[in-house]
């Protein structure tokens, strides 16, 4: 009976992990991923047309995502209509593709309680407020570095950001995304601990844009 009701606490306790409120959570996460890391480890067996040469894309929007101070809400129910497919399209410039657009819509967007339209310009609007360091642009050829090479260009890039504003991930010994967390305001604040979890790689592989 003890192992019944352990299991049926843990089966409740994950089904709490969506399903949250929308509208209702603490601040935001704008996730910047590298583009030729994910066409490296992902985009490249898939065809993705984000990994087309002439896209040109380096950090790329992965997604704005609602956060609790611990943890975060995903898959909400909500009343707002699902996003046309002119509206992901048009997303396509700063997220690669228009699915990903709606991946993101579909897990992040709809907790956010906002309406699709409105959901998409406040990522814009969060993505284009952020100076991405014009250094990583020039390279030419893979090379290895600290990952806190990579958040030191970020904060010298935006002065107004401190150190726990911001975190740089890893992921198969490469420099994966850059994270930023905002309040709902899109102005920058301290990450929550869950959140602020930075590469600590002396040597992750960082390639030029294609």
């Amino acid at each position: 009976m003890r192992n019944a009701l352990l299991c049926l606490l843990l089966l409740t306790g994950m089904a709490r992990a969506d399903g949250d409120r929308a509208g209702v959570f603490d601040y935001y996460v704008l996730s910047l991923s590298w583009s030729p890391t994910w066409c490296a480890l992902e985009g490249d067996s898939r065809n993705s047309p984000q990994c087309d040469p002439a896209r040109d894309h380096g950090w790329v929007l992965h997604g704005l995502w609602p956060q609790y101070h611990r943890g975060y809400p995903a898959n909400c129910p909500s009343t707002a209509r699902n996003p046309t497919r002119t509206e992901t399209a048009q997303m396509a410039d700063i997220m690669g593709t228009s699915g990903l657009a709606w991946y993101q819509w579909q897990k992040h967007g709809r907790c956010t309680g906002l309406s699709s339209q409105r959901y998409f310009s406040t990522a814009r609007a969060a993505y284009d407020a952020v100076n991405r360091p014009e250094v990583f642009r020039k390279l030419t050829d893979p090379v290895r570095l600290p990952a806190r090479v990579v958040e030191e260009a970020f904060l010298k890039a935006n002065p107004a950001w401190e150190p726990d504003m911001i975190t740089i991930t890893c992921k198969a010994g490469r420099i994966q995304e850059a994270r930023l967390c905002l309040s709902k305001a899109l102005d920058p604040v301290p990450c929550g601990q869950d959140v602020v979890r930075d590469c600590r790689a002396d040597d992750a592989l960082f390639d030029p844009i294609r």
